[in-house]
């Protein structure tokens, strides 16, 4: 799940206001039920470390959305939205892993890159612009191991797309993609003199 939102000052109450009618529409509920957008978290481990993270969130930002548990069968939770999060906060600088959105604003692109580099992690991110030198300049410098120009922030596709992280996230290993075989195989050098 996408854990950050950083978004333009000059746009930020308008984004808030479209993004929480969205959430707030969102059906929660069996996966197998096609009525339902979003299914329950994995185990009741995640659902309690989700919730733990919602609490904190509490103390960092304004919550706008969700906040709680959803009755039923399995581990769900309602989609969270927190506004005016700082930097410094935990659910902006750690994985959660979770239907918790921290939505941050920046005063311009330069900015909100910082903003978005500055964290030890770096799974996946994602840039909505329709300028070519920003997006460019996203190329360059949004540290990121898979980078998601004007799409949605998660879903890479096996043998299309291969998926995973810088620093904290992951190994930089690229699951899906031919270098991640490596990871199954033993190398050995040899050499012989003639």
């Amino acid at each position: 799940a996408c854990s950050r939102a950083i978004v333009h000052e000059r746009v930020y109450d308008r984004f808030l206001e479209k993004l929480t009618a969205k959430v707030a529409a969102i059906r929660v509920g069996p996966a197998d039920d096609p009525d339902n957008y979003m299914g329950p978290v994995i185990s009741e481990r995640a659902r309690a470390s989700i919730l733990n993270y919602i609490e904190i969130g509490k103390t960092e930002g304004r919550l706008v959305a969700g906040g709680g548990t959803v009755d039923g069968e399995g581990y769900f939770l309602q989609p969270t939205v927190f506004a005016g999060v700082p930097r410094t906060a935990r659910i902006f600088q750690e994985e959660i892993f979770g239907p918790v959105l921290a939505v941050t604003p920046a005063r311009d692109f330069d900015h909100a890159l910082e903003l978005a580099n500055d964290s030890e992690y770096g799974l996946t991110g994602a840039v909505y612009t329709k300028n070519r030198e920003k997006i460019e300049k996203a190329k360059r410098e949004f540290f990121v191991g898979n980078l998601y120009i004007n799409r949605k922030c998660t879903g890479a596709m096996v043998g299309a797309h291969p998926f995973g992280g810088f620093n904290m996230s992951g190994t930089d290993s690229k699951a899906g993609g031919p270098d991640y075989l490596l990871q199954f195989v033993q190398a050995k050098s040899i050499a012989e003199k003639l």
